[in-house]
């Protein structure tokens, strides 16, 4: 049986490219996707999950908007990472396909209240504040989570936004406070492990040689997402990150880390939105959160490419 799975998203060419590896694997049934305003402001995350869609060839998926700003902050959000559109690069054209006429939040709390116990993942690769909001208003469909696996967070890498957050996390730091508090099963996908799947010339040459137009947007969106980070780390090469939620619902194996406590700072001005993850288990904090610390790089990247193959 597919595991059943709700994408929460700020797309973004690597939400973009998680998308695309969720909807071309048996394994996993898509429920829908929800945008939330993160890496762009909410009105071109909603139409950029379309986009990928259409691209996928799938328009029968259900793409809800959701929260447009964070819970109690202002939207901070990434251009500077992945371009005014939040999926620069290639133009695509505008989506014909449908925004459910829901909000996200609404329509997560209704699939979960109507879900059996234990029978969705949720899978945010953005703000954590759709998710939280849900919680918050919802909380008897905590029943129905078998497992929240999220990109976010980092620890022995620092941030990404500042010197000690990932964006992520840093965009609505209390959202994020109240998903790691949930009880919920809960695994993050931080900066630590993603740093360690680079898009090298070779892996995104392979994505290229598919030869199908999935295989040149993915292709071409990694060479754009791929300056920045490139300039910044003096890599050979950009994390990337949101994938990696995907895969290891596929194919769990590739991934190793730490059950372990994790606690989000929301009151410093110097720390706001660092996930203070307690590696070496030196206080006596409750672990609430597998916190990945490594990846088979190759075979994650040999994943991508064989499910993004399934692509005519």
């Amino acid at each position: 049986m597919p595991r059943d799975i709700i994408i929460d998203t700020d797309p973004g060419q690597d939400d973009a490219i998680a998308i695309l590896l969720a909807l071309a694997s048996p394994e996993l049934n898509v429920l829908g996707i929800t945008a939330v305003a993160g890496n762009v402001p909410l009105a071109l995350t909603q139409k950029n999950a379309r986009i990928v869609c259409e691209l996928a060839g799938r328009p029968d998926t259900l793409v809800f908007a959701g929260c447009d700003a964070p819970l109690k902050r202002k939207l901070v959000t990434a251009e500077h990472v992945h371009g005014k559109t939040g999926l620069d690069g290639p133009q695509l054209a505008d989506p014909t396909m449908p925004l459910q006429d829901r909000h996200a939040v609404d329509w997560i709390i209704d699939t979960c209240r109507a879900a059996a116990p234990d029978s969705i993942t949720l899978c945010p690769l953005g703000p954590l504040t759709n998710i939280a909001t849900a919680l918050t208003r919802a909380p008897e469909i905590k029943q129905a989570i078998a497992e929240i696996v999220l990109m976010g967070g980092g620890y022995f890498e620092g941030g990404n936004i500042t010197p000690t957050a990932e964006f992520n996390i840093y965009v609505d730091p209390e959202a994020a406070d109240i998903v790691f508090s949930a009880g919920l099963p809960l695994t993050a996908m931080p900066l630590d492990m993603t740093h360690k799947a680079l898009t090298t010339k070779p892996r995104i040459d392979a994505f290229r040689a598919l030869g199908t137009r999935v295989g040149d947007m993915t292709a071409a969106w990694t060479d754009f997402f791929e300056r920045f980070d490139m300039e910044k780390y003096g890599s050979e090469g950009a994390p990337l990150h949101d994938p990696t939620v995907i895969a290891y619902l596929i194919q769990p194996d590739l991934f190793t880390g730490r059950h372990i406590n994790v606690e989000i700072e929301t009151q410093s001005d110097l720390t706001l939105g660092m996930t203070v993850a307690d590696w070496w288990r030196v206080t006596d904090r409750a672990p609430n959160c597998m916190f990945m610390g490594d990846l088979d790089a190759e075979g994650f990247y040999a994943l991508l490419a064989d499910r993004l193959a399934r692509y005519s």
